[in-house]
């Protein structure tokens, strides 16, 4: 980092530069936040050191075997009060909500809040790199009670096991502009592009690996099932029918939920996803990147394998670099509109301590039909 010289933030090739640390508490965060190369090698050291013990073959195939059940746990825990909506989708991704105008788009640094963010004031409580949140989801969004007359998970499971996609009857065949969020979570996307995207065209889809986090959704006051389709799917397992047919989606959303996976089985999912994209649609990506404050904070016998762990809970996450990603997405035939890293520094003022996240985010699109 830059030495402390003037009270007021410096800019260097258009990004922050802290300068006077005893001013950092001031503020909770920093955007595009330069790192040094010691500061890197400090970082790349510890990875080396939490990576150095693997777990058993046994216990890793235990937690492959038993990922379903760990997820669900996290919700039943979790499922009010931890939640926030993104009220920065819109900011970095606007193809969410395609006819909002700038000037409703906020400030991009206040509105970029992630989970992670919110949860800064008690990142006293970030051990062994789970850091009191999860991995598909960042923000918070509170989720009431169940209200009589919404759609049931049972009722959309046979829906889902009954489509025909051959005559267009699907949810949402008649929709002109189709959303699909894999690994939804409790709803923290899917709500806020229900409440902005007024498109009367549009339809959201979106699905879990998690039944609980889709009860969630399916029973939050917000869902409309004239307007939205939730349902559990198992991105793993290449038999697990989507309720659309391919080329049918305009955007498909991917929010810390790739990390997740077993690293082998990312490129058939990527591969199996850019197939339900309409040509010119696009995959929209954003996730944990290599030497994130999560990464260094893992201790001795949490990793699975390379920069690939375990939380405390059971839940898995992988750390990418921008190469891995865009390896994925263009394997599949997709090409790249983005792909950049947000290093950010977040500070717990009440703690008086440092935070340095690291993000990816991407955009990479299906080539149109000439």
């Amino acid at each position: 980092m830059a030495a402390p010289s003037e009270e007021q933030p410096r800019r260097r090739f258009g990004q922050r530069v802290l300068t006077d640390p005893a001013r950092l508490f001031q503020h909770n965060a920093w955007d595009n936040v330069e790192w040094s190369e010691e500061q890197e090698a400090s970082a790349r050291s510890k990875v080396q050191e939490n990576s150095s013990q693997l777990l058993p073959q046994d216990k890793q195939e235990e937690y492959e075997a038993n990922a379903k059940r760990y997820w669900d746990d996290f919700y039943k825990i979790h499922e009010n009060g931890f939640f926030k909506d993104r009220h920065w989708l819109f900011t970095e991704f606007p193809e969410l909500a395609p006819n909002r105008s700038s000037s409703q788009n906020g400030d991009p640094l206040r509105g970029f809040k992630t989970k992670e963010e919110s949860s800064s004031e008690g990142l006293g409580r970030c051990e062994n790199g789970h850091c009191s949140l999860e991995t598909r989801t960042e923000c918070q969004f509170g989720v009431p009670q169940s209200k009589p007359g919404l759609c049931t998970r049972e009722v959309a499971a046979q829906e889902h096991r009954g489509l025909n996609h051959r005559g267009g009857d699907y949810p949402g065949s008649a929709a002109s502009y189709r959303v699909l969020e894999v690994g939804c979570g409790a709803g923290n996307t899917v709500f806020p592009i229900l409440q902005t995207n007024n498109d009367p065209g549009l339809f959201v889809y979106c699905c879990d690996f998690s039944t609980t986090a889709v009860d969630l959704v399916q029973n939050n006051a917000e869902y409309d099932s004239s307007r939205c389709f939730a349902f559990v799917h198992d991105l793993c397992n290449d038999q697990s029918p989507f309720p659309m047919p391919e080329e049918s989606l305009d955007i498909v959303i991917l929010i810390f939920v790739l990390s997740a996976i077993l690293p082998e089985k990312m490129q058939g999912i990527v591969t199996r996803l850019s197939r339900l994209l309409k040509p010119g649609g696009m995959i929209l990506l954003r996730d944990y990147g290599r030497y994130d404050l999560a990464q260094l904070r893992f201790k001795k016998g949490q990793c699975l394998s390379e920069n690939f762990y375990v939380r405390g809970d059971g839940t898995r996450v992988y750390f990418f670099t921008q190469d891995e990603l865009d390896h994925l997405f263009t394997t599949a035939g997709l090409e790249k509109i983005q792909n950049l890293v947000d290093r950010r520094l977040q500070v717990n003022r009440g703690k008086q301590v440092t935070m340095y996240r690291v993000w990816i985010q991407c955009k990479y699109r299906k080539a149109a039909t000439p």
